[in-house]
């Protein structure tokens, strides 16, 4: 019960931060909402949130940011000039890629990373493999080439989580 208690006041708290209103009518959407999500997390284990508190991962935490923001935009730039292009160069498929990160927190940020970076979609993980769906697969070494784009992010998660 500590536990929703204390899921209820943190997302109490981020409600008042997010719209910045002491309305009542407000106060009440939030504290219906913030016990709603409590409740339906009650139980959820998060053993990573401790690791994730510690200083040097919250700064790899806030590097991996910026980096994630430009391989977002380089990636829309990619995906903006096959659209653009007369002859539509794409060759979509799905590739396997191996990740060396145990962690399960940093695998799940890792397949969030990779949905969220146009052109790209995580379709499944089994183990340590995963399916990615991507606009255009280069014909010479697939899964090498999707293992290198990964790597980018891997290594920051890594620090993150590890």
């Amino acid at each position: 019960m500590n536990k929703v208690l204390s899921a209820f006041v943190f997302n109490l708290l981020v409600w008042l931060a997010v719209t910045w209103t002491f309305d009542p009518v407000s106060l009440a959407i939030g504290a219906v909402l913030a016990a709603a999500i409590a409740f339906a997390l009650r139980n959820v284990e998060l053993e990573e949130v401790p690791l994730l508190l510690m200083p040097h991962r919250l700064l790899w935490a806030l590097l991996y940011i910026p980096v994630l923001f430009l391989y977002v935009v380089r990636a829309n730039l990619d995906v903006a000039w096959r659209v653009l292009h007369p002859a539509l160069p794409i060759r979509p498929g799905i590739v396997k890629a191996r990740t060396t990160l145990k962690s399960p927190g940093a695998r799940v940020l890792l397949a969030n990373s990779i949905t969220l970076t146009p052109g790209t979609l995580s379709v499944d993980v089994v183990d340590d493999t995963f399916y990615v769906h991507r606009i255009h697969v280069p014909e010479d070494d697939p899964d090498g080439d999707m293992e290198r784009s990964m790597g980018r992010f891997e290594s920051y998660l890594r620090r993150i989580f590890e």
